[in-house]
């Protein structure tokens, strides 16, 4: 699997590099304001893409928090968190994305 699967996203870069460069930016900047390791904030913005119903924000950071030391159980515990904050239905999408990534490494 690529580094960043979404063609899209490889697009964006070569038309606007300095965008990119300041999201990239952005995101090292904030996981440096704090104490969280790597896998556990990979772990929390997987939670976030979740809740926002983000398939491909959850195929990164999933694959993203497998890297960083996460197994599949503490990907989909963190997913399965969330049933009585986002509900059945897109926590079971949540998994389903999750587990694209999941069961192909």
């Amino acid at each position: 699997m690529d580094k960043i699967p979404v063609k899209q996203y490889h697009k964006i870069k070569a038309r606007h590099p300095e965008l990119l460069d300041a999201v990239d930016g952005l995101g090292k900047a904030v996981a440096k304001a704090g104490p969280l390791s790597d896998k556990t904030r990979q772990l929390v913005q997987l939670a976030a893409a979740a809740a926002i119903r983000s398939e491909g924000a959850v195929h990164s950071h999933a694959r993203r928090a497998v890297e960083a030391g996460a197994s599949a159980e503490e990907v989909r515990h963190a997913i399965l968190l969330l049933t009585s904050t986002i509900g059945f239905p897109t926590v079971m999408a949540a998994m389903t994305w999750a587990d694209d990534v999941l069961e192909a490494s």
